[in-house]
C-alpha cells in the first residue's frame, strides 16, 4: 500500500470516528435534555411553591422584553407588507387581500415563529447566564447540598413564566405586526383600513395552531437554556460559552418545532 493510501485510510477512518462520536454526544445530549423536560414537568406537577418565584421570572421574561419584542415586530410588519405589497403590485394590483392574506400567516405561523426567535436571543441568553453563573460559583452545589434539587428550584418557575409571557406576547407582537403592517399598506399604497382589516381567511386551525405554536416555543426556550446554564463548566468562559449554546440550540428548537407543529397542522386542519 503507497503511503498516500495510508494517509487516505488514516482520514477517513478519523472521519468516521468523529461523526461516531459526535453523534453519541448528540444522543446524550437529547437524552439529558429530555430528563430535564421531564422532571420539569414533574415538578410543576408536584414541586415546591415558592411564593412569589413564578411572578418575579414573569417580570423578567414578560415586562422587560416587551418594548424589544414591540419594537422588533413592528418593523418587521412594515417590512413583510411592504415587500408584500410590492411584489402583488407587479403581478395583479388587486390589494383587496392583502391585510386577509397578511393576517392569517401571521396568526399561524409568522407571529409565533418570529417573537420566539427574538426572544430566544434576550430570555434564552439571560437564563443560561444566570444559571451558569451558579455553576461555576458552585451555588448550586450548594442547593443539592439543602435538598433542593436545582430543576425545582431554578427550571421550573422560569418554565411556567414562560409559558404564560411568551404566549401573552406572541399575541401582543402580532397586534404590532399587524397595526404596522397596516399603517404601511395605507401610506405605500393607499389601502384603507376598512380592507386592510379584514379577517375572513383566518379560522379555527389557524388560531389552534398559532397558539400551539406559542406554548410550545414558551416551554422549549427555558428547557434549553437551563439545560445550558445547568451544564456550565470552565469558569466565565465557560458561562460565555453556554450563553452561545442557549441562544444557538434555542434557536433551533423553535425551526424545528416549527416544521413539525406545522405539518401536523396542514393534515389536521387542511386548508
Amino acid at each position: 500500500m503507497s503511503v498516500q493510501s495510508r494517509q487516505a485510510t488514516v482520514a477517513h477512518r478519523g472521519f468516521v470516528f468523529d461523526l461516531g462520536s459526535a453523534a453519541i454526544d448528540l444522543a446524550r445530549s437529547g437524552w439529558e435534555l429530555y430528563s430535564v423536560f421531564a422532571r420539569t414537568l414533574y415538578f410543576v406537577a408536584r414541586g415546591k411553591r415558592e411564593k412569589g418565584a413564578v411572578l418575579r421570572q414573569m417580570y423578567e421574561i414578560g415586562n422587560k422584553s416587551a418594548f424589544f419584542l414591540t419594537i422588533t415586530m413592528g418593523f418587521i410588519g412594515m417590512i413583510l407588507v411592504y415587500q408584500s405589497g410590492l411584489q402583488t403590485k407587479r403581478i395583479l394590483p388587486d390589494f383587496t387581500l392583502l391585510g386577509a392574506t397578511y393576517l392569517e400567516l401571521l396568526v399561524r405561523d409568522l407571529a409565533a415563529s418570529i417573537g420566539a426567535l427574538m426572544l430566544a436571543t434576550r430570555v434564552g441568553a439571560g437564563i443560561a447566564a444566570e444559571i451558569g453563573s451558579m455553576v461555576v460559583t458552585e451555588q448550586v452545589d450548594a442547593l443539592r447540598m439543602c435538598a433542593a434539587d436545582p430543576i425545582d428550584f431554578l427550571i421550573k418557575p422560569r418554565f411556567i413564566a414562560s409559558v404564560i409571557m411568551t404566549t401573552v406576547l406572541i399575541i401582543w407582537a402580532a397586534a404590532v405586526a399587524y397595526v404596522a403592517g397596516g399603517a404601511t399598506a395605507y401610506f405605500a399604497f393607499d389601502v384603507p383600513w376598512r380592507t386592510f382589516l379584514n379577517i375572513q381567511l383566518v379560522d379555527h386551525g389557524d388560531l389552534i395552531t398559532g397558539l400551539t405554536k406559542c406554548v410550545a416555543y414558551g416551554a422549549a426556550i427555558p428547557i434549553v437554556s437551563g439545560y445550558c446554564g445547568l451544564s456550565t463548566f470552565g469558569g466565565s468562559e465557560g458561562v460565555g460559552w453556554a450563553t452561545t449554546r442557549a441562544v444557538v440550540n434555542s434557536s433551533l428548537a423553535i425551526i424545528v418545532l416549527n416544521f413539525f407543529i406545522s405539518a401536523a397542522a396542514f393534515v389536521v386542519f387542511p386548508k
